[in-house]
């Protein structure tokens, strides 16, 4: 069974760059955002009311990436993924209005029925910056599907604290970034190392 390792952090700090990096770096089986390929998405950023219809549609669509992993011999790489989308979107989502109490409880059903069948992740990558960067790099994006703005970065960062009080630590990788460049040239031997030791 492949083993999953899932890059975690806030907004804009740098995940999807680093999965594609860590793919060319190594042979890994990739599962991204994909938000432009999302048929929810842009509907979401330009109505509100299909916040659920975006968030289902990524539990699955994280479900599947998880699932075609699991059934690979490589290990995978996904940007974000299942937990992240409840513990932080959904709770950022139901914070700010877009998704109501029952439907908040729907994504928390059905995110606890995937972790029934799925196994949580073997590792996850834990990439932090500082706020200035964090900031310069969000800015720096040119994502036209972007849910996500400035203001919600100190409010992301709670959830994130919530979220990985859960986990063990010992399956934690931290990474501060601040220093790093565009590339990853400095985690990315690093964080190699430690897919290695996994397998």
């Amino acid at each position: 069974m492949g083993k999953l390792v899932v890059i975690v952090g806030n907004t804009g700090v740098g995940k999807t760059t680093l999965s594609r990096a860590l793919c060319q770096a190594g042979s890994f089986v990739a599962g991204l955002e994909e938000h432009i390929e999302r048929p929810f998405q842009a509907l979401f950023k330009q109505e509100a009311h299909y916040a659920l219809a975006n968030q289902l549609d990524y539990f699955l669509l994280r479900a599947e990436q998880e699932i075609m992993i699991r059934r690979a011999s490589q290990t995978g790489i996904q940007d974000g993924g299942l937990d992240m989308d409840f513990y932080v979107f959904t709770r950022l989502f139901h914070h700010k209005g877009y998704l109501g109490d029952a439907e908040y409880n729907l994504c928390e059903r059905l995110h606890a029925l995937i972790r029934t069948t799925l196994p949580p992740p073997d590792m996850l990558v834990r990439l932090t910056a500082t706020q200035e960067e964090i900031t310069r790099r969000f800015a720096k994006r040119e994502r036209s599907l972007e849910i996500a703005v400035l203001d919600d970065l100190e409010l992301t960062e709670s959830f994130l604290e919530d979220w990985f009080a859960r986990n063990d630590p010992a399956q934690i990788i931290s990474l501060d970034t601040t220093a790093d460049d565009i590339n990853y040239s400095h985690s990315i031997p690093l964080l190699l190392e430690h897919i290695q030791a996994l397998t």
